[in-house]
């Protein structure tokens, strides 16, 4: 442990011109003291550290020291690429990789590009949990990124409405959507299956089958899975399955625009799309001769259809099912007793 945090101090002072006291000893996570004893150690190793004296003071490398500890390791090199989501390197243990691996790209670097990253970070930044969420990195994530990033086949047991369930799995990737983590696995017989993260109340390795795994207890990715990929198609098929009611509306060209904005954006579009497709093949006016259009919308469900295409206000007709225009009806009338 103290070795690392030496040759990450080294990395520091090698990529900046100097840092005080409270400068490392804020990236290294450690006190002032511990960084004045670390100092004091590189020196007797031979480390030309020097200590500048007074309030501007601080900490640098003499006559232009270069170490060659600046070959990144596997998992330093695999983190690097994820360093641009902070809270995801965090919640699965890799934020001392990906801060090593910087510094060493950082110390790699001719002089004047050594701000390259600060520069970056100031202009780019991703922040991926949605609103009014308080990001938390489930317990068990740490030990599922394990797997993944070692091929590890598992033994899980997940939380399904009110029983657990126990299931072999061969972890693929981890999805971090709108601050939820997903795992993409494959369960023994072949199929692939998302899981959410925080559903996990158990993983831990399986242990070696001479007729299936390696001694380590590994599998074999197929060659052509593609996480991105397989993610778009599984959550597409995610809305879809939740639009189980549909609900017809007469829409004027405003109100034909706004929809996919009030409602799931694909289907909101697909359904104008195809009446559009009726409209042309039925005349410029239109079947109601007034311009507008006939939808059928899939939608969750007919409160969450209320709430929606209430924003169109008087851009959108309800025609079906009955009820919902019973109910958008009364709302009409209520807001024109207000508007009297």
């Amino acid at each position: 442990m103290r070795a690392a945090r030496l040759i990450r101090l080294v990395l520091l002072l090698q990529s900046r011109p100097s840092m005080t006291g409270a400068e490392l000893a804020r990236e290294l996570e450690v006190s002032e003291r511990t960084v004045t004893r670390d100092v004091a150690a590189l020196s007797e190793a031979g480390v030309p550290v020097y200590a500048d004296r007074g309030r501007s003071g601080g900490y640098r490398l003499v006559g232009g020291y270069r170490t060659r500890l600046t070959g990144l390791g596997r998992t330093e090199a695999e983190a690097l690429f994820l360093s641009g989501v902070p809270a995801a390197l965090r919640g699965m243990g890799l934020a001392d990789a990906a801060s090593a691996a910087r510094l060493k790209v950082s110390a790699a670097l001719l002089p004047e590009l050594r701000d390259a990253s600060h520069t970056a970070a100031q202009r780019f930044h991703l922040d991926a949990p949605g609103w009014w969420l308080e990001p938390e990195a489930p317990d068990l994530l740490p030990a599922i990124a394990d797997a993944v990033w070692d091929d590890l086949r598992i033994t899980a047991r997940y939380r399904r409405r009110d029983t657990e369930v126990e299931r072999e799995l061969e972890p693929y990737g981890l999805v971090l959507k709108a601050g939820v983590w997903y795992l993409a696995a494959r369960v023994e017989g072949g199929d692939f299956r998302v899981y959410r993260v925080d559903r996990f109340t158990a993983v831990s390795p399986t242990a070696a089958d001479e007729g299936r795994h390696d001694r380590h207890g590994r599998f074999e990715r197929l060659a052509g899975f593609d996480l991105p990929a397989f993610w778009e198609e599984r959550a597409a098929q995610f809305v879809r399955s939740l639009l189980r009611e549909k609900v017809v509306l007469r829409l004027t060209e405003e109100g034909a625009r706004r929809l996919p904005y009030v409602t799931d954006r694909t289907a909101g579009q697909e359904a104008v799309a195809a009446a559009e497709g009726a409209k042309a093949a039925e005349g410029a006016e239109g079947p109601d001769g007034q311009g507008r259009i006939t939808v059928t919308l899939p939608v969750e469900s007919l409160d969450v259809a209320y709430d929606q295409l209430l924003a169109l206000g008087p851009e959108a007709e309800v025609l079906a099912p009955p009820e919902l225009r019973r109910r958008f009806a009364a709302a009409a009338a209520r807001g024109a007793e207000l508007y009297q």
